[in-house]
């Protein structure tokens, strides 16, 4: 028998090798859809097995939710899923795509006017999140963030405030997701006597899958004894759970005509009476766009939010991860993308149901790489409420003043809000009118500020901000009572060293480092 280096074995392999050939394009195609038809097949069987699990009185929603996950799962693994844009076709956009806010202003709206047109409004605040990165426990909603206020008594303060004032019924509607849905529903009971009804309805809860195999790592439909198997996923799935819940219909049959939808975090959401007006009395007896965006000038601190674009003839959100690689620079650019999404969203209800039942609501998939504390890594797919722009008629942006894009997303966010920079007055904050300029100071908090509780040890009071416009602090730094801070604020410590601003201090365009500690005695 030839051994393996015989030159009888060697001419063999090398007639092996001539006549193998290059699989062709069509081919490897053809091999790659019956791969992620295989994935699609063995999802699906998961998703059955699973559904034998789910406790008798949730098969149903159960079974909603899993065909929800099964559409975006198979658009997922569709070769033309790329949510990756073609740079090189973006537009500029079309002069009537962005209105301005003074151009909504109508200072002779009755209040007749505009009683009628708050019969017509629901709102959702989009409560689906955590106060994990903060440092809480429990739904984001409830921290607290000024005077003794949490997100969920202002939002509801704002509202009773109007109700009361034009005497109507604008109810709130909050988007829990199963996180936060519990806990949520035992704070709203607090509310019972105010003149604000709420309602709630859960977003979808998706089984993560595991990167490797594509498969549900969950092995109940039970989720309360494996929460890290399933995932809320994204805001976008708004439109289905509303319409899944009954409430999109049960406002249509009410009479109501618009949604505003925002983030429970974003302070600034408020309800506005012009925009509200400009959707239900357009002007020039121009037809309503269905879907409104309120946009806001970008500035340095906001180079990674989302952008409006004109791609394909549409109206379009662009987001950074969908963004190739080698223009994530251009996108940043303040010069070319002025404006980013606030998340405030304006949207018919009718207009809503109709994407919903047409199957023509599409919203690009979000791909999130997750690693789940046993190690395993997962994916989620999600969507943004946003993105579905594209899928309603007449929809247009709306660029805002930047006092209606007021989140909170840390504690450095935190600092700003309990400061006297704002005011606050049934449940609405505006900039202080002491502060002489409009800017709101950039403020960079280091990671012993991260947690809301040691956040809070390390004031003795917030810091005066008024005449503030940037402030950074890096290590173990605590600020004494009546601490005023002007200009620009460098304050770093370094390893092993400690500063204790003393109460009084004045700090005006000045840099501290090393170490400065005063001691009792």
């Amino acid at each position: 028998m030839a051994s393996p280096t015989s030159p009888n074995n060697a001419n063999n392999v090398d007639g092996r090798r001539r006549h193998q050939r290059t699989p062709s394009q069509a081919e490897v195609s053809e091999f790659k859809a019956l791969t992620k038809l295989d994935a699609l097949v063995q999802v699906k069987k998961e998703l059955d097995k699973l559904l034998l699990t789910a406790p008798a009185n949730e098969v149903e929603s159960v079974r909603t939710e899993f065909n929800g996950f099964e559409k975006l799962f198979q658009r997922y693994l569709s070769p033309d899923n790329s949510a990756e844009f073609k740079w090189q076709n973006i537009e500029p956009l079309p002069k009537e795509a962005i209105v301005t806010y003074n151009s909504t202003i109508n200072n002779s709206l009755s209040f007749e006017n505009i009683r009628a047109n708050l019969n017509k409004l629901i709102v959702i605040k989009l409560n689906g999140g955590l106060g994990t990165s903060m440092g809480c426990k429990g739904p984001k909603s409830t921290i607290t963030v000024r005077d003794d206020l949490t997100f969920l008594d202002l939002i509801i303060r704002q509202l009773e405030n109007i109700n009361l004032a034009y005497n109507v019924n604008v109810p709130l509607v909050l988007m829990n997701s199963f996180n936060t849905d519990e806990e949520t529903n035992k704070v709203i009971n607090k509310y019972n006597h105010i003149k604000v009804k709420i309602y709630t309805f859960n977003q979808s809860r998706y089984p993560r899958v595991d990167k490797d195999n594509l498969l549900p790592i969950a092995k109940t439909a039970g989720y309360d004894s494996d929460v890290e198997s399933w995932y809320p996923p994204g805001h976008g799935d708004i439109y289905e759970s509303f319409y899944n819940s009954g409430l999109l219909q049960m406002f249509i049959n009410e009479g109501k005509e618009y949604v505003f939808v925002s983030n429970s975090d974003n302070l600034g959401a408020t309800v506005d009476m012009n925009i509200l007006n400009f959707l239900l009395n357009p002007p020039n007896n121009n037809k309503s766009p269905e879907f409104l965006m309120e946009v806001t000038d970008k500035t340095r601190a906001d180079v990674k939010g989302g952008t409006l674009i004109n791609y394909q003839g549409k109206l379009r959100l662009l987001e950074i991860a969908q963004v190739p690689k080698e223009n994530v620079d251009e996108f940043k650019s303040v010069s070319k993308f002025k404006i980013f999404n606030t998340n405030n969203l304006w949207i018919n209800l009718k207009a809503m149901q109709r994407v919903i039942e047409e199957e023509s609501l599409h919203m690009e998939i979000i791909v999130n790489n997750k690693t789940t504390d046993k190690g395993v890594n997962v994916i989620q797919l999600e969507t943004a409420s946003g993105a579905a722009i594209k899928s309603f008629n007449g929809a247009i942006g709306i660029n805002v003043p930047r006092s209606r894009f007021l989140p909170v997303k840390t504690t450095s966010d935190l600092l700003l809000i309990m400061s006297n920079l704002y005011t606050q007055k049934k449940g609405l904050l505006e900039m202080n009118p002491l502060r002489s300029f409009p800017s709101v100071p950039l403020v960079k908090l280091g990671s012993g500020f991260t947690k809301v509780n040691e956040f809070l040890k390390r004031f003795g009071s917030i810091p005066d901000c008024l005449e503030l416009d940037h402030l950074t602090v890096s290590g173990d730094v605590t600020f004494g009572k009546s601490v005023i801070l002007r200009g620009t604020v460098i304050i770093i410590a370094n390893h092993g060293d400690r500063i204790d601003i003393p109460s009084g201090s004045i700090l005006e365009n000045k840099i501290v480092s090393g170490n400065l500690r005063i001691l009792d005695h």
